[in-house]
């Protein structure tokens, strides 16, 4: 039961990302993958990602990686009811509620215009 809920967790959250911050003027398809090994479950999903956006995202993830996740997580929450927003958590949630593994890959496609590709990929131990 916990492994399913971490994986409806992980996949609607990565999903919804890339939903919500995929480049709308490109078209190329959100990819998401699921690969299920002995000991863990490794989720892939790549999405373009707005040119203005790609560095205050790099930024987030330099924070994120560099910060202790739970101290985060609880500053996160008391700026979310400051300016009453609700963003910012899903990655801080898989690494304190299970202990997820995270990375990130950019990508430059060259055609015109050109575009950026991200590649998130978050590893769950089952």
């Amino acid at each position: 039961m916990e492994v399913k809920s971490a994986v409806s967790f992980v996949a609607n959250e990565l999903l919804e990302n890339a939903m919500k911050f995929s480049d709308e003027s490109s078209t190329y398809p959100i990819k998401i993958q699921l690969f299920l090994q002995h000991d863990n479950l490794s989720f892939f999903v790549a999405n373009t990602i707005n040119k203005d956006a790609v560095s205050s995202f790099q930024d987030y993830i330099q924070e994120l990686l560099s910060s202790d996740p739970q101290e985060m997580y609880i500053h996160q929450v008391e700026k979310n009811v400051e300016n009453d927003t609700e963003s910012g958590l899903g990655y801080l949630t898989m690494v304190n509620d299970y202990m997820a593994k995270l990375g990130w890959k950019f990508e430059t496609l060259e055609q015109e215009p050109s575009q950026t590709i991200v590649t998130t990929m978050v590893q769950l131990t089952i």
